[in-house]
């Protein structure tokens, strides 16, 4: 196994800050989560009592991120004759040799109880004709473990019951349409608060502070770093680049899930995509060609069910290899009874975009969906820097490895809340002033998300390649140099996203392997003997840098 390694990546300009205001308010919160989803409300909810006041900080309102959206459900080992022990092979195998083995432990052990929890706080999962809840089965899982809510409308359902409990409580108040800009930090380099611009609602507008003594991050993924994606429009980047600016360490960056399955709109389509959940393939469905041919048949035992990025790697090549847009998924057979029952959110989004699944074949093709790095944690939450906790998209608790197995997002959201909920009372800082920010300030123009998403599509997609990932990082770098006339969203927003997609890119560059949910078409084997490991990146004096840290591969080696 090698030694560590440190690469000083291309892309040099990062702001250490974001150029903003002063804070024209303040407040005090003993903790601050940022986030909204099933990961940030879990926290909130969990740490209420043992602390004076929580705050919950959203970039939109409270049912606006991820969770709304997750539409296949949340996998655990409930049913008769399933065990923790088989869901834990299950997600090794789909992490390719990258999982924490601990953490994958931690997430299906206490996942079920997890589970029970959130049926307890007001969660209805549906259930079958004998009054257990109904589960099914998705890629890269050899039995029927995800439980799912309204049909395919799981994460809305969870995220209702999460609101109303918090709604319910007076040690919680919620910020709503807020953008958390940067850490305020004490002199020993933690936690002594968090700069948040508020956009024109409820008492406080503006940039403003609020002193706390812990912050959580729940802040949800990058994907709006490419072009077309399943993620909200809210998703991009902040909470990694925040933490980055702060001292912690981001891991795992290039480990991008992209789902196979997301609907095909047209190549001129940019932003959140509709998503075909991969419970359609559970209850039956296959992908064709425009032949007609089945595109998984002897690719993977599990053919249409195989891990995500097995079956979107098939999908990329058989375009590559005829020229064509997208495939097609065929879920005719499944009926219009069954598609209203079981789909009918899919069903309704389909037939709105022209497409009956019922008569027509669907066209899909990968879109990002999931990152499966982000801010290094320990197995309570914790990041490099003091006071600050990172919990669900955001964290890179080890669990999903270099392809995350489907429907784990949900349940690490929950179980790692919940964890750091047993940990932060207890090492709750004291209240410390902020020390003079020295970090050296700046922003890009918003004006340049276009070009900056469209580079990271087209050569840091799905698809990687060295001259590709070059170009793209030079691109990066031009605009890394480009100041912004304007101080504002949009300009924070694309300041965050190039911050992520410089890393990203660089951790891409550097791993000359093809593993999991990363495929170098220069390099297509997975090599565990130069590449086990992880990238983890810093920034050093405004400098970005990766080190890379080696691991024994976690499912015992290659295939």
């Amino acid at each position: 196994m090698p030694s560590e390694r440190l690469f000083d990546p291309p892309v040099r300009r990062v702001p250490a800050r974001l150029s903003a205001p002063d804070p024209g308010w303040t407040t005090r919160s003993d903790v601050v989560v940022i986030g909204s989803g099933i990961a940030g409300l879990t926290a909130a909810l969990r740490l209420k009592d043992h602390v004076d006041k929580v705050l919950v900080v959203t970039k939109d309102v409270l049912a606006a991120g991820s969770t709304q959206w997750a539409q296949g459900g949340i996998a655990a080992a409930l049913g008769e004759g399933d065990t923790p022990e088989e869901h834990e092979v299950d997600t090794l195998v789909a992490g390719a040799g990258a999982c924490d083995p601990e953490a994958v432990r931690i997430l299906v052990n206490e996942g079920p109880e997890a589970v029970r929890e959130l049926i307890a706080l007001g969660t209805n999962f549906d259930h079958d004709a004998d009054g257990l809840i109904s589960l099914t089965r998705e890629g890269g899982h050899h039995r029927d473990r995800i439980a799912h809510a309204g049909g395919d409308a799981t994460g809305a359902e969870i995220q209702r019951a999460l609101i109303e409990a918090v709604a319910a409580a007076p040690e919680i108040e919620v910020v709503q349409h807020a953008l958390a800009v940067d850490l305020l930090l004490a002199e020993d380099g933690g936690v002594a608060g968090v700069t948040l611009h508020v956009m024109g609602e409820g008492q406080r507008d503006g940039v403003g502070a609020v002193h706390c003594r812990a912050v959580v991050l729940a802040s949800g993924g990058l994907g709006q770093v490419f072009s077309q994606t399943t993620n909200p429009s809210v998703s991009t980047g902040d909470g990694m680049a925040l933490a980055l600016r702060a001292g912690a360490t981001l891991r795992d960056l290039e480990f991008v899930q992209f789902h196979p399955t997301v609907m095909y709109l047209g190549a001129d389509s940019h932003g959140q995509q509709p998503l075909i959940s991969e419970a359609v393939r559970g209850e039956g469905a296959f992908l064709v060609d425009f032949e007609g041919e089945r595109l998984m048949k002897g690719v993977h035992p599990l053919e249409d069910l195989a891990p995500r990025d097995v079956v979107a790697k098939a999908i990329m090549k058989r375009m590559l290899e005829t020229g064509q847009p997208h495939m097609w998924l065929d879920a005719r057979h499944l009926g219009e009874a069954f598609w209203a029952r079981r789909f009918p959110t899919i069903l309704a989004t389909a037939r709105s975009h022209g497409v009956d699944p019922v008569t027509d074949l669907i066209p899909v093709a990968p879109a990002c969906h999931y990152a499966s790095g982000g801010v290094r944690t320990d197995l309570h939450g914790r990041s490099g820097v003091p006071g600050l906790y990172a919990t669900g998209e955001v964290a890179c608790s080890g669990v999903h490895g270099a392809n995350r197995l489907a429907s784990n997002s949900l349940l690490e959201g929950l179980v790692f809340s919940r964890r750091i909920a047993t940990v932060l009372p207890g090492e709750l800082r004291p209240w410390a002033d902020p020390v003079a920010d020295q970090r050296p300030e700046g922003l890009v123009p918003g004006g340049v998300r276009t070009e900056l998403q469209e580079v990271m599509t087209s050569k840091v997609g799905v698809l990687r390649t060295a001259s590709g990932l070059a170009d793209a990082t030079a691109l990066l770098d031009k605009l890394a140099g480009t100041p912004a006339d304007a101080v504002d969203l949009a300009s924070w927003e694309t300041t965050n996203l190039l911050t992520i997609s410089a890393a990203l890119a660089a951790a891409a560059m550097l791993r000359e392997e093809t593993r999991g949910s990363h495929w170098r078409e220069d390099f297509p084997e997975r090599d565990d003997g130069r590449w086990a490991g992880h990238f983890d990146a810093v920034l050093a004096d405004g400098t970005s840098v990766l080190t890379f840290r080696p691991q024994p591969a976690s499912d015992g080696g290659a295939a």
